[in-house]
Parts: structure tokens; C-alpha cells; sequence
């Protein structure tokens, strides 16, 4: 029987029952084969069931948020539309936009928005286990996928109908592709990595952040050569597809102006979402995490779980951090993609502080007690999974300010947006705002290539308002006290000619009414 093939500068370490499945060519002798396939299987299948469950559940919170909008609306657009404004905005979401236009064109709601996330985390929940399981055995997989099914940052962006799902999906499967072309060395392998790689950087630039995670494993591992060669080789070619689309989005990062620079509190939420949001999660995570760093793993294979897990986990947060000194860039759903590392390292601190169980207790009763207590670890962050299902777990309510329109406006009322960005609310929920004479409105948005549409000059947008007798303004939430709201070509044109009758404060927006005041 021939065994895996590993580096010839490092000694061999003794290959276990568990591990014989995945000898290539190899052909167990006593028969432990489909033991461990099936149970390598179990541990990849319950956590993607989980993490599915997980999902659905809660899944129409009832509205969308700002980010969720501009998913909606882009994807609703047509091929054409789609592709000419991703020529000057967004190309960053690109390839997302082109599935979305997909999936949407089978029922255009809330519910099917986000079911490619809820479908994406189950499987990266999965891909997680499969990981565990390749580098270490089946039931450090199995808990590595139940501990990144327990986490409310995963079940947060699995119910977003946003690209980071799908990304983190990516950045998993590429690292799983990575694994076995390391171990197997054959060439379709080393294809399926690019194609992983260059997809996953397709959807989100920043993913490529995985192959800096990845290049410090292949240090780590110290492969042979023709590795090291074929590794470089791979993660080029990926570079070199993708790096259109690099420059590209970065002649458009006006977008993310908005994003300022990072500091040590921004690095402490994020360690607090990556390892639990609950003070005793996080202290049992970090617990875990220490032991399975300081007393790591037997390696069953030519790649170790903590030279995976590790640069997995810390470098892309790192070197994110860094380059925001300089550009800032840091967002937490940026680097969504990293938290896979997290439950492998803290599954393996489980396996080591149960591996004292071992002798004394039969195998399954070891597996179930590491199951108890990641349920435990579930129960503990239960209402932070309860509060994410909330209708106010975002930042906006934008199905409330459409509904307040809906309820008060007559048919032939104007409205205008102030400023234009709110414009994104009608274009989400278009049904509650018809009937409504967008006066300022020159191109919309789709026309014009745009996210909310071109406007009219300030005399233009006066002049068509001259002829109105009610009008709605829907207007950034706090703008009552701004300068910049008073000053807005179209506030100045309604306080010439009309009257504030009615003002309604609400979540995502300040909507009034302005009624043509009468001569003296």
C-alpha cells in the first residue's frame, strides 16, 4: 500500500485508521474505509444542516436596509443596465449583481434576496467541517462546522442578501482545493484552486487577501519544490484574471470615502464578533484557541490544521488593518471571509482538552461531550441569534418610511429626495411610492447608468415645482437641523412657495409634507 505522498525533509508521521480513506490509491486492509468516509460525511452534513436551519429561521425580518436596497434594485435591472453601470460604479459587486439578476427573475422578494446567502453559509459551515476533517479527523470537523454555525457573525451575513455569504463560501472552498491539490499534486486540483481563487476575488476583491493566509501555510508546511512551484504558479494566474477588475474598482474607491481609519477598538468588535459576542463565549473561545496553539495537532497529512487555521484567521485582519492606516478600508464584513480559521482553532483546543477522555471513555461519548458543550456555547449566544432576526437588527427600516408614504399620500402628490440618495427607498419599494411624481427626477437610475438617478439643475427642479400643490420630501434622518438640508436647491425652492404642514421623524428617514401656501 502506498502511502501519501509528503515532504521528503520532514519525517512521516504514522498514518491512523481515521486517515487510511485518504491515501491515494491506497486500499485499506481491514475494512475501517467506509467507516470513516461515512463518518467523514456525518460531520460534513450535520453542520451544513444546522447552518441551514439556522438561516431560514427568522429569514423575513420584513424589511431591507440601505445595502440590502441597492442589491434589489440593481440586480432587477436589465443585462445592459447592469453592465453600463458597472462600468463606473460598483464593479466591485459585479459578478454578485449578475447572479442576483438570476435569482430574482424567479420571484423578486425579500425571502428569495437572500437565500444564495443562507444557501452559501450552510455550505461553508459544511466546507469548514471538511477542512477539520482533512487535517485532523472527523470530529474536529464535525465541531469546527457546528462552532461556525453557532456564531452570530455567520448566521448575521448567511441572512444578508449581500455578496460576504458567498465570498466566505469561496475563501473555504478555495482552501479546501488548496489541501488536496497539496496532497494529491495533480494538476486538475491545482485548476479547481484558481477557478476557486479567481471566482471568490470575482465577488469580492478583497478575498484575494486568502492567498497572503495561504502563501504563510505553504511557508509553514515547507512542501517540496514542485509545490512551492505550482502554488506560486496558481496564485499568479488568479492574480493576473482578476487584476482587471483590481483596476478597475479602484478607480472608483470614491465609494468607500465614507470608511475612516481604524483602531484598536475597531480590532477588539471584530475579535468579539470572530470569537463570540458574549463575554464567557469569548473567554472559552480564547481558552481553546491558546490550548490549540500550544499544543497543536498531530499532523495526519503533508498540511497541519494550525498552519491553515492561523494565517487563515489573523493575517487578512492584520494586513486590512495596516493598509487603513494609509487608505482606510476596514470594514468588518471586508474580512468576513477570515472568520473560517477561527472554529478550526478552537475545535482543535476542544479535541486536545477532551483528548484526556479518550482512554477512559468510548470514542462516540468523546464526540457527543465536544457537541454538548458547542451547544452550550449556542445556548449562551442565544439572544444575539434572536436580536439578528429582529426587524431592527440593521441600521435601517426602509419598508417603515415607504409604508408612511403610502398610508398619507394621494394620488398625483410629488415627492422629492433630499438627498438624492434617498431615492433608493422608492426604488426598493416601488409599489409604495406609485402614483408619485418624482418632479426632480431627470434619468433614472437605471437610464442613466447610475444608483439613484440624474436630477434637474436648481432653477429646473423650482420651476417644476411651481405647478405642484402637495409634496412629500423624504429626507436623510436628523436633516431638520443641517445646514446642508436648508441650503438643498429643492428646501429652498418649497420655503418660497410652500408651507410645512406635517413632519415625521422616523429611523431611515424624515419625511414631510409641504402644501402650496395661499396668496394674502
Amino acid at each position: 500500500m502506498r502511502t501519501a505522498n509528503l515532504p521528503v525533509d520532514e519525517p512521516r508521521p504514522p498514518l491512523p485508521a481515521e486517515r487510511i480513506a485518504e491515501v491515494p490509491d491506497g486500499t485499506p486492509p481491514d475494512g475501517k474505509d467506509w467507516g470513516h468516509r461515512l463518518a467523514t460525511a456525518g460531520s460534513v452534513l450535520v453542520p451544513a444542516a444546522v447552518m441551514l436551519r439556522l438561516g431560514l429561521w427568522g429569514l423575513d425580518r420584513g424589511t431591507m436596509w440601505r445595502d440590502e436596497s441597492a442589491t434589489y434594485q440593481i440586480a432587477r435591472r436589465s443585462l445592459p443596465e447592469i453592465l453600463r453601470m458597472l462600468g463606473s460604479l460598483d464593479a466591485v459587486h459585479g459578478l454578485y449583481y449578475l447572479v442576483m439578476h438570476a435569482v430574482l427573475a424567479v420571484r423578486a422578494d425579500e425571502v428569495t434576496l437572500r437565500m444564495p446567502s443562507v444557501i452559501a453559509g450552510a455550505c461553508t459551515a459544511g466546507l469548514v467541517a471538511a477542512i477539520g476533517c482533512r487535517l485532523a479527523r472527523p470530529r474536529v470537523g464535525l465541531w469546527a462546522g457546528l462552532l461556525y454555525a453557532a456564531t452570530p457573525f455567520a448566521t448575521h451575513y448567511a441572512q444578508e442578501g449581500r455578496s460576504y455569504a458567498l465570498v466566505a463560501a469561496g475563501a473555504a472552498l478555495a482552501t479546501w482545493c488548496l489541501l488536496v491539490a497539496v496532497e494529491r499534486r495533480a494538476v486538475r486540483w491545482w485548476a479547481a484552486y484558481v477557478a476557486a481563487v479567481v471566482i471568490t476575488g470575482a465577488l469580492h476583491e478583497f478575498a484575494l487577501l486568502m492567498l497572503v493566509a495561504h502563501g504563510t501555510t505553504m511557508l509553514f508546511t515547507r512542501p517540496q519544490e514542485p509545490v512551492r512551484r505550482a502554488w506560486a504558479k496558481a496564485a499568479g494566474t488568479a492574480v493576473a484574471l482578476l487584476l482587471p477588475l483590481v483596476v478597475l474598482s479602484s478607480l472608483q474607491s470614491a465609494q468607500i470615502s465614507w470608511i475612516q481609519e481604524p483602531g484598536p477598538k475597531d480590532l477588539g468588535l471584530l475579535a468579539l464578533q470572530f470569537a463570540g459576542p458574549g463575554v464567557p463565549v469569548l473567554t472559552a473561545s480564547l481558552v481553546l484557541a491558546l490550548t490549540g496553539l500550544l499544543r497543536r495537532l498531530p499532523r495526519t497529512g503533508p498540511v497541519g490544521l494550525t498552519a491553515v487555521a492561523l494565517p487563515l484567521a489573523l493575517l487578512p485582519v492584520v494586513l486590512l488593518f495596516l493598509v487603513s492606516q494609509v487608505k482606510p478600508v476596514f470594514v468588518d464584513r471586508y474580512l468576513f471571509f477570515a472568520f473560517a480559521g477561527v472554529p478550526l482553532l478552537v475545535a482543535a483546543g476542544l479535541e486536545r482538552l477532551l483528548g484526556i477522555l479518550r482512554a477512559a471513555l468510548w470514542r462516540p461519548v468523546v464526540t457527543t461531550v465536544g457537541v454538548a458543550a458547542i451547544a452550550a456555547m449556542f445556548w449562551c449566544q442565544l439572544p444575539f441569534h434572536e436580536k439578528e432576526r429582529r426587524k431592527d437588527s440593521r441600521i435601517d427600516d426602509l419598508r417603515a418610511v415607504a409604508a408612511h408614504v403610502a398610508a398619507e399620500a394621494r394620488p398625483e402628490d410629488a415627492v422629492v429626495y433630499v438627498p438624492a440618495y434617498q431615492r433608493h427607498i422608492s426604488l426598493t419599494y416601488t409599489r409604495e411610492f406609485a402614483g408619485l411624481r418624482d418632479t426632480a427626477l431627470k434619468s433614472s437610475a437605471a437610464a442613466s447608468g447610475t444608483l439613484y438617478g440624474e436630477e434637474f439643475d436648481g432653477e429646473e427642479i423650482a420651476k417644476r415645482l411651481s405647478g405642484e400643490k402637495r409634496v412629500w420630501v423624504v429626507a436623510w434622518p436628523g436633516a431638520w437641523d443641517q445646514d446642508w438640508f436648508r441650503e438643498d436647491p429643492k428646501m429652498r425652492a418649497l420655503q418660497r412657495g410652500f408651507q410645512l404642514v406635517r413632519s415625521t421623524q422616523l429611523k431611515s428617514g424624515l419625511v414631510q409634507l409641504y402644501v402650496r401656501a395661499r396668496p394674502r
